[in-house]
């Protein structure tokens, strides 16, 4: 049985830890960590697990702990993917590794000096079957060459007040950078940014256009005041023809002379079966040592973070810009286990 400590009592760490306890049968749950000590014992008490604390260092450097999720503030996530590095314990990190690519590339230099890989990175959308379709038609050749991918990331308001359009790019447009390098099998090479204008003094839509190094392009809209509801929206155009994804609903509603469907309010319940297939993944990964095919590295987080830092310079400048990305490093390249 798989030992595994949460570090972060949050929406996200609560909902680990639900999956911990009621869809792996391989794992248990061990300790709750959190800054609030109230809600670790609370999160702790509701899904079994075995302690509470509040300090992550120590519970990572626990005997009675194998794997390590952390789900603890965005900051917080490079330093202790490096402290799970150090002590030798696989970890499912969630996104962004860090926003800083300097700060991706000192824990890439952190695992490559242990000769193996560590760090499993939350980029759940690899696992949500939509996309899994999307690349499965590259592969199998049925929409011949891949054009042109388009995306559009809607949520109903900015999480904070001083949410910015930079912060756009750099903490919700990731989730796509991923999904489309992953889709695509490719790297981006540039990007433009630009916004329109609202009529009040909320964030308006960030709109994204990228260049691969295939000669393919991407759009990305990132609108974070959408109003309407959590909307995520692909399709994959190629030469032979395009695959879009399907909204997600379960029942409509005809009503006085109308016909409607729901949204959800955020991105859990869409992406929970993403979420459950990862965490089995990253339980494989904990077991056997051996990386999963389709889940992101380190490598992942710091070229987000590039395409990230890049597309917040397209925003201000309002000038296109290259995306220099460092060669990919052999160590990435394949499938490298974490078994002694």
């Amino acid at each position: 049985m798989t030992r595994v400590a949460i570090i972060g009592a949050g929406l996200m760490g609560e909902d680990h830890a639900s999956i911990i306890a009621r869809d792996l049968p391989g794992a248990t749950l061990q300790v709750v960590c959190d800054m609030d000590m109230g809600r670790a014992k609370a999160v702790a008490s509701a899904f079994g697990a075995k302690d509470a604390s509040t300090d992550p260092e120590a519970v990572i450097a626990r005997s009675d702990v194998d794997a390590v999720i952390v789900a603890s503030p965005d900051f917080t996530h490079a330093p202790l993917s490096r402290v799970c590095i150090t002590a030798g314990k696989p970890v499912l990190c969630e996104k962004p590794l860090s926003q800083s690519s300097a700060e991706c590339l000192e824990v890439m230099q952190s695992e490559q000096a242990t000769g193996r890989q560590f760090v499993m990175l939350g980029f759940m959308r690899r696992y949500d079957q939509s996309y899994v379709e999307m690349r499965a038609a590259l592969t199998d050749g049925s929409l011949g060459r891949a054009l042109m991918m388009h995306n559009f990331h809607r949520n109903v308001e900015t999480p904070a007040a001083d949410f910015t359009g930079a912060m756009a790019i750099t903490n919700s447009a990731p989730h796509e950078f991923d999904i489309v390098r992953h889709v695509l099998k490719t790297e981006f090479t540039s990007v433009t940014a630009q916004q329109p204008r609202r009529s009040d003094d909320r964030v308006a839509p960030v709109v994204m256009v990228l260049e691969t190094r295939d000669g393919q392009l991407v759009t990305i809209e990132v609108n974070n005041n959408a109003a309407y509801g959590y909307d995520v929206r692909a399709e994959l155009v190629g030469e032979a023809g395009s695959v879009a994804m399907n909204t997600v609903a379960y029942t409509r509603t005809e009503r006085k002379l109308a016909s409607s469907t729901r949204y959800d309010a955020d991105w859990r319940g869409r992406y929970h079966e993403a979420y459950v297939r990862q965490n089995r993944d990253f339980l494989r990964f904990v077991e056997t040592g051996t990386f999963p095919a389709i889940a992101s590295s380190s490598w992942d987080g710091y070229a987000a973070a590039m395409v990230a830092e890049a597309g917040a310079r397209a925003l201000a400048s309002g000038q296109r810009q290259t995306i220099n990305m460092m060669e990919q490093p052999a160590f990435y390249a394949g499938v490298r286990g974490v078994a002694a």
